[in-house]
């Protein structure tokens, strides 16, 4: 009888183990039916089956989608795949696609907005997709999904999970990432995951949840928005006795903790979508393998999001056999001096200190930087050889309330330390 308990307890288990939240990881992770709408041309367009509605009716998905073998490279399939996420007010974007299949991946971006963008357009010279999904005419899929408004992001928690846009969005990307893995020039064990702004916060939601991807990198977006000065505060504030629902089931900060995805947090000193007091709160709840990289002064935007040549580096360190980025360790001041030794594969050309000694919202403070000097040696494991340095700056002083150090290799990669604030 004991035995039979168990047995059921255990069976119990199983069946729940893939099943987050709202989310049914198990059918998530199904490749959704999908039919082509364009094979021709080096980005394609397809729609795939979405989630219900509120309603019961099945949605639909629009996306991009382009490879080495669209664009007529000469690589060998199978390749590494990449999900591409949009922010607030954005799209599937051709140009984004196809900038990943030129970097040797099999790329996917969806519209998280039940819409369509244009048709991609090309650059005579470049051969390049055209950004005109930026500014383009969008129209509504007729089977479309929520839109991405503030009443579908916040306003809709407590009644189904379906009418609210997180669920949709988190849904929609890990069924994407099941459809990608699912093609067969695409190798499914090589892939790899990011987004911008609101795509960002939707990388952090499903790098919590989808297990299979090698490595995922959030661009502004994070977690813990019901804090500081995030400007998403005032509407999660306003669900009153429903804020804590929310916070519990769509932040991402109540779910970054069961993430195991090694993850690369970009973002700037000064964004006032996702400031960087909720930033560091994010990066600190992760315990998979992570890595910062914060720039004074990022502009905020799809390109300058997907900009920074440090994500597909990051990207291809755990996708594509590429050198990873450098690991530089925690800074700690000994007198008038803060120091820290930083390993990497490759030798480091420069590294500086920045600080802030200004109040008032973060997303207005100066900051200030000064450059660090260098000490290299190398080390040796398993019978090869890396980078070990030294680095020797100025301690912030005593008025700076937040400060961090950044290092840069021989590839213009950047990459920092964790941000130090003042008690």
């Amino acid at each position: 009888m004991k035995r039979a308990l168990l047995s059921a307890l255990l069976s119990t288990a199983a069946v729940h183990a893939e099943t987050v939240g709202h989310w049914n990881l198990d059918a998530l992770k199904q490749p959704p039916a999908m039919r082509w709408e364009d094979e021709t041309g080096p980005v394609r367009s397809l729609i795939y089956e979405g989630e219900p509605d509120a309603k019961g009716a099945r949605t639909e998905v629009f996306a991009f989608y382009a490879s080495p073998a669209t664009d007529g490279g000469k690589a060998k399939p199978p390749f590494p795949g990449v999900i591409l996420i949009h922010g607030g007010g954005g799209t599937a974007f051709a140009d984004w696609v196809h900038l990943w299949a030129r970097r040797g991946y099999a790329a996917l971006a969806m519209d998280l907005n039940g819409s369509r963008p244009p048709a991609p357009e090309y650059d005579p010279r470049t051969g390049l997709a055209l950004g005109n999904g930026h500014r383009g005419q969008r129209t509504r899929l007729p089977k479309g999904g929520l839109e991405h408004g503030h009443p579908q992001k916040f306003d809709s928690i407590g009644g189904t999970h379906l009418d609210d846009w997180p669920y949709h969005a988190a849904a929609s990307v890990i069924r994407a990432h099941s459809l990608l893995r699912s093609f067969p020039e695409v190798d499914a064990e090589r892939t790899a995951v990011t987004g911008i702004s609101w795509g960002g916060y939707t990388t952090c939601l499903v790098a919590s949840l989808d297990d299979r991807f090698k490595a995922a990198v959030p661009v502004y977006g994070c977690g813990f928005l019901h804090e500081g000065e995030s400007v998403q505060k005032p509407s999660i504030d306003a669900l009153g006795d429903r804020r804590m629902d929310w916070v519990r089931a769509y932040d991402p900060g109540s779910l970054l903790p069961r993430a195991k995805v090694p993850l690369l947090f970009v973002n700037g000193t000064n964004d006032k979508h996702y400031v960087l007091d909720s930033y560091m709160k994010s990066y600190a709840v992760v315990t998979a393998p992570k890595q910062l990289r914060i720039q004074v002064n990022m502009p905020h935007g799809h390109p300058p999001g997907w900009a920074p040549q440090e994500i597909g580096l990051f990207i291809d360190s755990h996708c594509a056999g590429g050198l990873p980025l450098p690991v530089p360790g925690q800074p700690v001041i000994e007198g008038e001096k803060v120091t820290l030794v930083c390993d990497s594969a490759t030798a480091l050309k420069s590294a500086a200190l920045h600080y802030t000694t200004d109040t008032g919202p973060r997303s207005e403070r100066k900051w200030t930087t000064v450059p660090a000097t260098l000490a290299f040696s190398t080390v040796t494991t398993g019978g090869s050889s890396a980078h070990r340095t030294r680095i020797t700056a100025p301690a912030p002083p005593p008025e700076a309330n937040t400060w961090f150090l950044s290092v840069t290799d021989e590839r213009d990669a950047m990459v920092s330390t964790t941000v130090q604030f003042a008690p």
